[in-house]
């Protein structure tokens, strides 16, 4: 049984529940405000998309170089509070009729930083305010907020548009970013040694040499990278595909996408359980294999066109990866120095995020020149690969954590 959790960690939980409710929550705004009022199309709203993920691969580096340098909590704090500056300046473009696709764009990667902070910081943190024996746990119930907040909000800015109008979801989550702040306001972060001054290139690379000569941490990266690339694949494929040969309408097409919010929320929960009852290298493999299980329940509704055939696949795409990050968490945070966490963590963040334009670009492909069953087949192939890079690994082996590494 994992210790108890502290203060200032249920605080960092909620602080990142908060934050995460407020990124899905505006995430989700954004391309529907500038649908109804500006009528955007296609090209506008792919714009919007490809800049608010733009701070993922400008920004994780950086702010993985001050994860590792400042204070982790203040750093959360200061771009969090970017946010919602955000997400003010775009409320108030609104109510005063001067919002543009540009607006949108510059105020959505202005959003990101924050959601790219949490991303580098929090994981950095964990293990400096948890037991090695509760990073499990700790790390199931981040991801259960993120799951939470991946599954809701979505449903919640549609319906406060719809409801009240573009206004009131930004003011939400502009709300729910300020919340955020505040709960970090009384965290405990443990006083760390001050780094020698060095240039910032010479910490990126003790940060990617660490990741590429470790035989645990390396194979993770390639099985992350094949993953993203699959998953874009079948995100460029899935809504063409469910409408024109699954018959789906608008309504059908988003309750399967929404199954793979539920999915995340049931993994979150079953985490600390599949932990507990497999060896360690075991429960990491539980996320690649369930991945090629879903593609495959994917693959089927080739021979049985049945919409709840994709919602099952989707769902399993929730539940089981979820559990892999996880577990690759709490393994690199056991095995990389605390004091190279937040360079690590970015560098990571960085590789994986690349592979996605590559997976949804090689699924535009796809799509344009061959039949749907082709991009699903390749799908299944690429899932195939990744559970093929990690099962080769010496990740597999592991009957539990290592035993951590010092400062």
């Amino acid at each position: 049984m994992s210790p108890p959790f502290s203060a200032s960690f249920k605080r960092l939980a909620w602080s990142n529940l908060l934050a995460q409710s407020a990124e899905q929550l505006s995430l989700a705004a954004v391309p529907i405000v500038a649908v109804l009022m500006l009528k955007a199309g296609p090209g506008e709203i792919g714009l919007l998309a490809s800049i608010q993920s733009l701070p993922f691969l400008l920004m994780s580096m950086p702010l993985g170089l001050l994860a590792d340098r400042t204070s982790r909590t203040r750093l959360m704090a200061l771009a969090e509070a970017l946010r919602a500056l955000a997400l003010l300046l775009l409320l108030v473009l609104i109510l005063t009729g001067h919002v543009s696709i540009t607006a949108l764009a510059v105020i959505g990667f202005m959003a990101a930083v924050g959601t790219v902070a949490f991303s580098v910081a929090a994981p950095s943190l964990v293990p400096a305010l948890v037991q090695v024996e509760g990073l499990a746990g700790a790390n199931g119930r981040l991801e259960l907020a993120r799951s939470a907040a991946f599954a809701a909000g979505p449903a919640l800015a549609g319906a406060l548009i719809a409801w009240t109008g573009a206004p009131a979801a930004f003011v939400l989550s502009g709300m729910l970013s300020v919340a955020a702040v505040l709960c970090l306001r009384g965290i405990a972060e443990p006083a760390r040694a001050a780094m020698p001054a060095r240039h910032p290139l010479l910490e990126l690379q003790d940060g990617a040499k660490w990741v590429w000569q470790s035989d645990l941490l390396r194979p993770m990266v390639f099985c992350s990278i094949a993953w993203n690339i699959s998953w874009f694949m079948l995100q460029a494929a899935y809504v063409p595909y469910a409408i024109h040969d699954l018959g789906l309408d608008a309504s059908g097409v988003g309750v399967t996408l929404a199954c793979y919010g539920v999915g995340m929320i049931v993994g979150s929960l079953l985490a600390p359980r599949v932990v507990a009852a497999l060896p360690f290298g075991r429960a990491i493999l539980v996320g690649p294999y369930v991945s090629v299980l879903s593609a495959l329940t994917m693959a089927l509704t080739l021979f049985w066109p049945y919409g709840w055939l994709a919602a099952l696949s989707y769902f399993l795409y929730g539940a089981g990866p979820i559990l892999w990050v996880i577990t690759s968490t709490t393994l690199r945070q056991t095995v990389t120095p605390r004091a190279m966490i937040g360079r690590v963590t970015s560098i990571i963040i960085v590789a994986s995020t690349g592979a996605r334009p590559l997976g949804a670009a090689l699924g535009g492909v796809l799509g344009v020149y061959f039949p749907a069953s082709v991009s699903l087949w390749c799908v299944v192939l690429g899932f195939g690969l990744q559970a093929v890079i990690i099962t080769a690994s010496k990740v597999r082996t592991l009957k539990r954590l290592p035993d951590p590494l010092p400062d």
